[in-house]
C-alpha cells in the first residue's frame, strides 16, 4: 500500500510517516519506481508508535520499545522499567503542575481584582515586590 493508505489505517499523517522512516524507525520497502510500500506489519508499528507517543514516550523510548517488541527473547522487566520511568516523569510533571496552580491560586486570592493598579500578580511576575515610582521633587 502507498503512504496515504497506510496513513488512513493507522490515524498518522503522512509527513509523520515520512519522518519515521527518516530517523530508523520503520523501513518500508520500496516499489521499483522507488516509492514506499506499506504492509500490514508496518501498519501495525506505526499503530504501536502512536500508541507509544500518545503515552508520552520520547522517540528513543519508542525505538527501545520497538526493539523490545521485535526481540522475542526479551524480558518483561526490561518493558516494565521503561513504563515505570515513564510513569516516574509523569508524577513529577503532575507534582511540578500542582505547585504551579497553587502557585497562581494564591496570586489571585491576593488580587483585588478592581480598578487599582497594585497587582500582587504583576509584582510576582516581576520579582520581590515592584519598584515604586518616587514623585519628582521627594
Amino acid at each position: 500500500m502507498n503512504i496515504g493508505q497506510a496513513a488512513e489505517r493507522c490515524g498518522l499523517p503522512a509527513k509523520t510517516i515520512r519522518y519515521y522512516e527518516d530517523i530508523g524507525l520503520i523501513r518500508p520497502a520500496r516499489r521499483a519506481n522507488g516509492y514506499r510500500d506499506y504492509d500490514d506489519g508496518d501498519v501495525h508499528k506505526l499503530r504501536f508508535l502512536q500508541r507509544a507517543r500518545r503515552l508520552g514516550f520520547s522517540i528513543d523510548d519508542c525505538r527501545h520499545l520497538l526493539s523490545l517488541y521485535e526481540d522475542e527473547s526479551r524480558a518483561s522487566a526490561d518493558v516494565k522499567a521503561l513504563a515505570r520511568a515513564r510513569v516516574d516523569e509523569i508524577d513529577a510533571r503532575i507534582a511540578e503542575l500542582q505547585s504551579l496552580r497553587a502557585t497562581l491560586a494564591h496570586l489571585i486570592s491576593a488580587c483585588h481584582g478592581d480598578d487599582r493598579p497594585d497587582c500582587p500578580i504583576l509584582d510576582d511576575l516581576a520579582g520581590v515586590g515592584r519598584p515604586r515610582k518616587t514623585p519628582v521633587g521627594q
